[in-house]
């Protein structure tokens, strides 16, 4: 703990131990009957915690997984070590993410009296140049200047773009990943210092549990993990259960290709996840909670557990939180990685240390969840949101968005993009503005060919519906669906049936096998796909081919299938990246069938070898890298390729130096 935070044992008015009110003291609690000097030292201590960090230099380096992955520890090591040997009384903060993957490592300098300057893709090499012009002399570098974060003085930054103006940020409204990059997650003082818990403590302080529901109802907050079910409605089905003991889960176990939104929060903003769950728990009557996380998100699992004692240091978990009665303690739950489990039963079942299966609804587990107890359960993103409600109030949440989708949206961009990382954009803003205003477009000045939204249970999406707003409705109208808020981009040297095929086998492979549409439906989409992907050379027999053209008939009825009749959601939208590529991209389907060609030039059994003899000096060089010895011809005269014996390993496209060979 610093040395300017007080241990909250008592009021410094009433000395209540512990004090009921000391969460909101931070923001001067109108609740409390306070002396006029209790008030102002309150008040003190308040702008002690906000400006305690203005008053020496502070350097923040973004240590989320992007971040380290990047080389973020060797960057910190060095600031540590440059600031010692340059005896320089300045503050070191590892932070999370600020969403700016694409750029890591991200390094910020806050100077005292004036703004927070940003630098990108730092480098250990970089960080004297950095301490020497920006801590020292207050000038910049130009290479490395990402933007200034301020609207007061510069200090010699005036020709510095504001974070406003860089287009990956202009857009944006960040809600959920507010503190994100901006804090240390590990420490709960900061977290108090900009707001942090004071939800909770106007909640638990001057609410009933139906009115906790009802202003969640208000808001318009709908879940962010999948179909979007009203968060409001659903924990008001729990709350109107009988049960001797409730359950409350977040479900942390993100399992989509491309999907990085819960670690990123978690890693970044702990504290947050953990003020939504104590506010939800409260709704409902729960008792006793679980976070379900993934063990393969280390760092994530790592800041919870300091978050959680922490917060039950502090009184804000556990037995009697703020002296209110009310108990709820949190444990964590690690994950072995299984896609299934981010369904809500299969979850439960996975807790409870059976095998993570999915079964049949009802009884929901507002009803019979955990253990056999009423049961709610949200994702990391829902919980997140609910601090924001009750901090700005519920007309202020629900005034962003659209009319049936409120708050914001975290998406992970990934792909073929030249800016990825995490966005959080207004509910509304149309897929357009995601994709080029704010992630760049294409990378490689590569032409866009389609966005994977929603995951594997989600659809692939062209460009001609790209202007659709992103809210539940309007993405379920095209086809798609939000998900938790994967966007993987695609470029024109994408193969849509490789697409496809990608994700039936991740969903295959993913299965729980329990019901039979989703074990063998899947299994069967996933041989028409290879099938339509391979070259007619791989099938032995006239019956083989003829397999190949039934499966192309039977492909979209056995979708339907699969999406009609599986037992569980993944398994209903299993089918979602067939059914979403045949509707936009039917001609690539028929190209590989009828033609046997893929027009993207990606599937490598389909593509044609060809030596173009007026280019081809008869060097030799494809000759003696062919594994086969399709090559043939005499020296210094064109050669040729015998189509036959082509395996298409690329080797001679790979060697040539004069480019004869042609690939179609």
């Amino acid at each position: 703990m610093n040395s300017y935070t007080p241990l909250f044992t008592n009021c410094w008015h009433t000395q209540e131990t512990p004090c009921k009110y000391f969460v909101t003291c931070v923001q001067t609690a109108p609740q409390c009957n306070q002396s006029a000097e209790s008030k102002k030292r309150l008040d003190a201590f308040k702008k002690e915690l906000l400006l305690e960090e203005h008053r020496q230099p502070v350097i923040l380096v973004g240590m989320g997984t992007c971040g380290l992955a990047n080389g973020a520890q060797k960057v910190y090591d060095a600031l540590a070590a440059e600031l010692k040997k340059k005896n320089i009384n300045a503050k070191l903060v590892a932070t999370g993410c600020v969403g700016y993957c694409s750029r890591e490592v991200i390094v910020d300098v806050k100077l005292p009296g004036s703004g927070r300057i940003s630098y990108a893709e730092v480098k250990p090499e970089d960080v004297e140049r950095i301490i020497d012009a920006t801590v020292m002399q207050k000038n910049i570098l130009p290479d490395k200047v990402l933007g200034v974060y301020t609207d007061g003085p510069h200090n010699g930054w005036k020709d510095v773009p504001s974070m406003q103006q860089v287009p990956f940020f202009a857009k944006q409204k960040k809600l959920v990943l507010e503190n994100c990059g901006v804090i240390d997650p590990e420490s709960i003082d900061q977290y108090l210092a900009r707001g942090g818990y004071q939800g909770l403590s106007q909640v638990i302080n001057t609410m009933k549990p139906q009115e906790v529901i009802q202003n969640v109802l208000k808001a318009g907050l709908r879940g962010r993990g999948g179909g979007g079910f009203p968060t409001g409605k659903k924990w008001d089905l729990a709350a109107k259960s009988k049960g001797d003991k409730k359950y409350l889960i977040c479900n942390a176990d993100e399992g989509d290709p491309g999907a990085f939104m819960d670690r990123a929060v978690l890693e970044g903003d702990p504290h947050r996840i953990i003020e939504g769950m104590v506010i939800a728990a409260y709704a409902i009557g729960a008792s006793e909670g679980y976070i379900y996380c993934r063990a393969e998100y280390p760092l994530a699992i790592k800041r919870l557990l300091k978050t959680i004692d922490d917060a039950r240091r502090y009184g804000l978990l556990g037995n009697n939180i703020l002296g209110s009665g009310f108990d709820f303690d949190l444990k964590i739950k690690k994950g072995a990685g299984a896609f299934v489990c981010g369904e809500e039963t299969a979850l439960i079942h996975s807790i409870e240390g059976k095998r993570g299966m999915p079964r049949p609804r009802p009884p929901y587990p507002s009803d019979e969840g955990l253990f056999g107890k009423p049961t709610v359960i949200n994702n990391v993103e829902t919980f997140a949101n609910v601090p924001t409600i009750f901090k700005y109030g519920a007309e202020a949440f629900s005034a962003i968005g659209t009319a049936g989708s409120k708050g914001t949206k975290i998406f992970a961009l990934s792909g073929k993009i030249v800016n990825t990382g995490l966005v959080e954009v207004p509910m509304g803003t149309t897929l357009r503005e995601v994709i080029f205003d704010i992630g760049g477009g294409c990378s490689n000045n590569k032409k866009f060919k389609a966005v994977q939204i929603g995951g594997p249970s989600g659809g692939a999406l062209p460009e001609s519906v790209l202007d659709t707003p992103v809210d539940y409705e309007s993405l379920k109208s095209i086809g798609a669906m939000m998900g938790s808020g994967g966007l993987v981009v695609m470029d024109e040297s994408t193969c849509m049936v490789d697409v496809a095929k990608f994700f039936m086998t991740f969903i295959q492979s993913e299965s729980c096998g329990k019901c039979i549409p989703c074990r063998e439906g899947t299994k069967r989409l996933l041989e028409i796909l290879e099938r339509l992907t391979q070259s007619y050379r791989s099938e032995k027999s006239p019956e083989e081919a003829l397999l190949r053209f039934q499966g192309m008939v039977y492909l979209e009825r056995l979708a339907d299938v699969i999406k009609n009749t599986s037992l569980c959601g993944l398994g209903q939208t299993a089918a979602n990246p067939v059914l979403s590529t045949l509707r936009y991209f039917r001609d690539e389907y028929e190209a590989h069938l009828y033609d046997r060609r893929c027009p993207a030039g990606h599937c490598r059994e389909l593509l044609t070898y060809r030596i173009d003899t007026e280019a081809c000096t008869g060097c030799t060089v494809c000759a003696k890298k062919c594994p086969e010895n399709a090559i043939v011809g005499e020296k210094k005269k064109a050669h040729y390729i015998i189509e036959e014996k082509c395996i298409r390993c690329d080797q001679c496209r790979a060697n040539c130096k004069f480019n004869a060979i042609i690939v179609e």
